[in-house]
């Protein structure tokens, strides 16, 4: 197929990459050799102090992790969970599994123990690497699960003084970090693990072509699975967004990244921690978003590359405090995860100096596939172009079979080598979605004259109204741009006459009001009369996923629900 896009890459961007046959985890040791002394983690406390960890002893570290893991019973193949925020105990936790031949099933913290023991028990983890805030919660599951061993470490082990001090005198406790382990069985200790084993190299052989990662789908619009990511595949979209980034002149061994996104998810994963280790720049850990501690970091670390999702250049461009802080160092940020509003994008920009475009990606190809150029063409409110030795092209809605014309809707499907393998323990739904060869990835989208993809929306997110197919993403670009509006998002509802109408919930920036007729009216202004929303809900806040991206289908269950208790309450 022709890739009309190829001619819009920045200089010196390749068409192609040559992919090192490589374990993901030979990369830190690459980087622990070639910069032994510079630091790998910068780990900030509360009084402006860090922890600070060269890529030498992260590298220790990990290799005493793993040893202690293999004796722990992990064998070449095994799956490991972690449960932890963004702190040095995921990344060395995170590369000991790669080492012991293990493979890193990433948990979210902020699963409900349902969801947590429906994971567990999914992909078959026997050892959990877990933050002791997090201790109650595994072991109240523990005997309905495969799990046999449980690592413990507690969120301070790693923090400076005098704010690990601080953290133990007046958070520790109160906030249920204090997990009483010692009467428990096969539950340890991670420091005391790191201690009682040797840093040297772990004698396991792995292979490209192992398994390096199960990546959990945020389940936005339905039952959550594992996504099976080989070394090769994680490493080809790695060197597939250092290549990308290469035309704002990263210099190896000298940068900083600003890691806000959780590594838990797959796109933290990449863009933070493993991009940063194979260039050899320092990653500054937050365990969470909270803007204004975002705005210090920044200030303070000078970070030249910062990826997040909307929601967090929405939240910085808001902050009352924003000017009192240089932010200026900032040379690149891709969003993902959600679409991003233009409005958002261009204050960004100006706030920063920095380019902010919008990328995308799925959990089901490692994480990016398409990306708008750094510092040459983009096109507003597109995805960009496909990322080197990605192919992409548009299909019919109906059967997937025949390619859709420059121009028009169908839904995107791409080729790569960081595609997944399929989904663990699940044949028929691995067959749905990776036809000869190529990924169905269940977005609409369309393709212009230039090779600039832009996605409609959620094959499952179209609302179909009256006969007309309505995206949401096009009316929440007209909310973006009203004055009062912090957040919103659209989705359809059941109506009886036109089969969906079209409903918002927004949220309105501190100290504003609005009605829905106001609303209403601006929208009508600038859409279509079939896409103008018919009902508007003012909230304090949106449902999320961890990564910021807005839930839908949380949104489109409260509406069938409360439709349910209206019915009941009529009879």
């Amino acid at each position: 197929m022709e890739r009309i896009w190829l001619k819009h890459y920045d200089p010196g961007v390749p068409h192609t990459i040559e992919y090192p046959e490589l374990a993901l985890h030979q990369l830190l040791e690459d980087s622990a050799h070639r910069f032994p002394g510079q630091t790998a983690i910068i780990f900030p406390g509360r009084f402006g102090d860090a922890h600070r960890m060269s890529f030498a002893e992260l590298d220790r570290q990990v290799n005493r992790l793993a040893n202690a893991l293999i004796q722990l019973g992990v064998r070449k193949g095994d799956r490991v969970a972690l449960l932890l925020p963004n702190c040095p105990q995921f990344v060395i936790s995170y590369y000991a599994v790669l080492k012991a031949g293990g493979i890193v099933v990433a948990t979210n913290p902020l699963y409900s123990p349902r969801e947590m023991e429906f994971q567990l028990n999914d992909c078959g983890a026997e050892t959990i690497i877990l933050l002791s805030l997090f201790y109650n919660t595994v072991a109240g599951i523990k005997g309905r699960t495969s799990l046999r061993n449980l690592v413990v470490t507690n969120i301070k082990e790693y923090l400076p003084q005098p704010s690990r001090l601080l953290f133990t005198l007046l958070r520790e406790k109160k906030e249920g970090h204090r997990a009483d382990i010692s009467m428990t069985t096969n539950t340890y200790p991670f420091q005391q693990l790191l201690k009682r084993f040797e840093p040297t190299p772990p004698p396991v052989t792995v292979t490209p072509s192992d398994n390096a990662l199960f990546q959990y789908t945020g389940g936005t619009t339905g039952l959550s699975k594992a996504a099976v990511a080989t070394h090769r595949a994680v490493i080809a979209n790695m060197l597939q967004l250092k290549a990308w980034g290469g035309p704002i002149n990263f210099k190896e061994g000298e940068e900083v990244v600003l890691g806000v996104m959780p590594l838990f998810h797959v796109y933290g994963m990449i863009t933070v921690m493993h991009t940063s280790i194979a260039i050899g720049s320092a990653m500054v850990l937050l365990p969470r978003f909270e803007t204004e501690q975002v705005l210090k970091a920044i200030n303070q670390y000078k970070p030249i590359f910062f990826p997040g999702v909307p929601t967090m250049y929405v939240a910085i461009n808001n902050h009352p405090k924003v000017s009192k802080y240089d932010l200026r160092s900032i040379k690149a940020c891709v969003s993902g995860a959600a679409p991003l509003p233009v409005e958002v994008q261009q204050r960004f920009e100006e706030i920063t100096g920095g380019r902010l475009v919008e990328g995308y990606g799925l959990s089901e190809t490692t994480v990016v596939t398409h990306c708008n150029p750094l510092t040459g063409k983009r096109k507003i409110g597109s995805i960009g172009v496909p990322f080197p030795d990605v192919e992409a092209k548009i299909m019919d809605m109906e059967t997937g079979e025949k390619e859709m014309p420059t121009g028009e809707v169908g839904e995107l499907a791409v080729r790569a080598p960081q595609v997944m393998k399929g989904y663990w323990n699940r044949p028929e739904e691995t067959e749905m979605v990776l036809r000869n060869g190529w990924l169905y990835t269940g977005d609409l989208a369309t393709m212009d004259e230039d090779g600039f993809f832009r996605i409609v929306d959620r094959k499952k997110e179209m609302i179909l109204a009256g006969g007309f197919n309505v995206y949401p993403r096009d009316i929440e670009e007209v909310l973006y741009e009203h004055p009062k509006i912090k957040e919103a998002v659209c989705y359809g509802v059941p109506d009886p006459y036109r089969g969906q109408t079209v409903k918002v919930a927004i949220v309105l920036k501190e100290g504003e009001t609005a009605t829905e007729e106001e609303i209403i009216a601006f929208c009508r202004e600038r859409l279509a009369r079939f896409k103008v929303p018919k009902l508007v809900e003012f909230r304090e806040r949106l449902p999320k996923t961890p990564i910021g991206k807005v839930l839908r289908r949380v949104l489109m269950e409260e509406e069938e629900a409360k439709r349910a208790g209206e019915k009941r309450g009529e009879k």
